[in-house]
């Protein structure tokens, strides 16, 4: 029999995170939006794109923008490293690789332990930010990638790609 712990239990909404580094903050997607990580691979440059937009890669036949999310956010460029990584998400439909300085785990964090982000966090603007979350050790920036790329920039990148 159920006591009422149990049900407590199952009434807590779950948010299922990839959780990656970028400098010293810790950034969350929604793993739903995540559709794989690689390891780096040669970026192609695209003249006169966006200073954010690293280029374009090649992904089993398939030309994916790669978008530096260090620069997007308003950090300084850094040189890629053996944690580099590109996370292959969905915005909107649109496939895209977001460039990060290491994916850290897959996380699964009660909704109820994240707050609405205050104005600024870290530098970085909250309008990419859907809450913080606060887990035992540390405070995770959740982001909203669907408010990453304004409309104008969803444009310039499809233009690149077709």
């Amino acid at each position: 029999m159920n006591n009422s712990n149990d049900i407590v239990k199952d009434s807590v909404e779950l948010l299922q995170l990839v959780s990656f580094k970028i400098g010293s903050e810790e950034f969350g997607v929604d793993i739903l939006n995540v559709q794989e990580i690689n390891r780096m691979i040669t970026i192609t440059k695209v003249p006169n794109s966006p200073e954010f937009v690293e280029g374009i890669i090649n992904l089993r036949g398939r030309v994916l923008p790669v978008i530096d999310l260090r620069v997007k956010l308003g950090l300084p460029k850094r040189d890629y490293d053996k944690d580099t990584r590109i996370v292959v998400v969905d915005v909107e439909g649109k496939t895209v690789g977001f460039l990060v300085d290491a994916v850290s785990e897959v996380l699964r964090i009660p909704k109820n332990i994240t707050e609405a982000p205050p104005e600024i966090v870290a530098g970085i603007n909250s309008k990419y930010i859907t809450a913080i979350g606060k887990l035992e050790d540390r405070l995770l920036i959740l982001l909203d990638l669907n408010k990453l790329l304004v409309e104008e920039e969803k444009e310039l990148i499809e233009e690149m790609v077709n």
